[in-house]
């Protein structure tokens, strides 16, 4: 079968919602299909075999009912800054090619890019591939779009977010702007996001490919879904009136806070950088979460610029609950160390919030499993993404009101969240799945999604 890549007019149109519900509605037709992204850039991660992954390829792996490795996201890049990022090649930490210089790595990296995809195709029926942003970015050497689209001679579903405004002028100047080789597989557009009558489009669509010849697609509506955001501080607001609250800081280095998704049903969960929020917390119930970080001592930094750090420790006092998770659980210590230059300055000592006794010290090597670990008289499945190794080898620790885990995804698990605010959920991501999947059903042209991945349309 012909691969299908689905792009985007712009960042956030639905490339990964599109990419991942026809993974699901593909598997629902019996076909054997993988996803694929070449490069991505996040702080969710997840581990997989043979390293870590962006957040989305893992989800678009457990849509497509296969086993998530490396290969599907072969290019992770994981910012530490505003203009620099740690590059994770094939699940692990490139530390060259992090120190290179952007427009130095193309070549570098294209070899795991393609090769990944080969081994892929070589493996499944179909490979659905993510692009990113957008393939019309001229200014830039685009590989994870148009090379990737030509390299894999894959048909072409081009997303606009309608939401916005402006789809047509964004689809027509995309299909504008990209390569020719890009434009002769650009074969349907979808529109995203849409609120209201979808025969008000008309004649819209029909123009549209009179003047590009992309098939039109389908109009997805504005889904409410489960699906966690790929890359920001949100969580979908599902609890009833009167549930706990959980107030976490918003870090501007926060990683893996796709991992609070269910929470969301359980709790008014309020991401923060007001300190004044992370007090009037009930001790009976609320809960303060200190979410993992890819730049542990620069967000600790963050949260004592804007006395949060003062504002949970005052909380803790009052015997509200404190829970830190792998980067917030080093904060909660009573020191950081980072002796190779890791985060900082080689030997550089940071102070903690001091309220567990545990130090963090941080290692050359970044440790990337799944683990298992026992908490709350229940043994849940989890992850472990990090540099920083606790002296005391805390996995999971409580200290009267003060807990602290370097394992990631225990709020994935019904049982722990209910162990911990004494609220029962059911799972989401399933029925999520599902949900796409029909949507794709309900609202997309699937006799064209047949025809794309057996031979493009001419």
């Amino acid at each position: 079968m012909k691969p299908l890549m689905v792009l985007g007019c712009t960042s956030d149109a639905g490339k990964s919602l599109l990419a991942t519900a026809l993974c699901r509605w593909f598997v629902r037709q019996g076909v054997d299909v993988a996803p694929f992204k070449a490069q991505n850039m996040s702080n969710n991660a997840r581990v997989v075999a043979g390293g870590e992954i962006g957040v989305a390829q893992w989800l678009q792996a457990k849509a497509a009912r296969v086993e998530p490795d490396v290969r599907m996201n072969p290019v992770l890049l994981k910012p530490e800054a505003d203009t620099h990022s740690q590059v994770v090649v094939r699940g692990v930490v490139d530390r060259e090619l992090t120190n290179m210089a952007w427009t130095d790595r193309h070549d570098a990296l294209w070899v795991p890019m393609a090769e990944s995809f080969d081994d892929l195709a070589s493996e499944h029926e179909l490979i659905v591939i993510e692009g990113a942003g957008s393939p019309a970015e001229i200014n830039l050497r685009d590989q994870v779009n148009n090379r990737m689209i030509d390299h894999a001679d894959a048909s072409g579903l081009l997303v606009s977010d309608i939401d916005r405004g402006g789809s047509f002028a964004h689809l027509f100047g995309t299909w504008s702007l990209v390569p020719d080789s890009t434009r002769a597989r650009l074969d349907g557009f979808v529109l995203n996001r849409f609120r209201g009558d979808s025969r008000l489009l008309a004649p819209g669509p029909e123009r549209l490919t009179e003047m590009t010849s992309m098939a039109f697609a389908g109009v997805l509506p504005m889904l409410r879904h489960d699906l966690p955001d790929e890359e920001g501080a949100s969580v979908s607001a599902r609890a009833p009136h009167g549930s706990p609250r959980v107030v976490l800081p918003r870090f501007p280095y926060g990683s893996n806070l796709d991992e609070f998704q269910l929470l969301g049903h359980a709790a008014d969960v309020r991401w923060s950088s007001d300190p004044r929020r992370f007090s009037g917390l009930d001790p009976d119930r609320d809960a303060i979460i200190l979410p993992g970080s890819k730049h542990v001592v620069a967000d600790l930094e963050w949260m004592r610029s804007r006395g949060i750090d003062q504002a949970i420790l005052a909380a803790a006092r009052h015997g509200v609950r404190v829970i830190g998770v792998c980067g917030g659980a080093m904060m909660l210590g009573a020191r950081i160390a980072d002796p190779d230059g890791i985060e900082g300055p080689a030997g550089s000592v940071v102070h903690g919030l001091g309220l567990m006794e545990h130090s963090t010290v941080f290692g050359s090597t970044k440790r990337t499993e799944s683990v298992q670990v026992e908490a709350f008289g229940s043994t849940y499945q989890g992850y472990e993404i990090r540099f920083g190794e606790l002296t005391d080898d805390v996995r999971f620790g409580v200290d009267g009101n003060v807990t602290v885990t370097t394992v990631h995804g225990l709020f994935e698990h019904p049982g722990f969240i209910e162990s911990l605010l004494g609220v029962r959920v059911e799972p989401v991501l399933e029925p999520t799945l599902e949900l796409l999947a029909d949507a794709v059903e309900e609202h997309l042209d699937t006799t064209l999604l047949r025809t794309l991945v057996d031979r493009r349309v001419c």
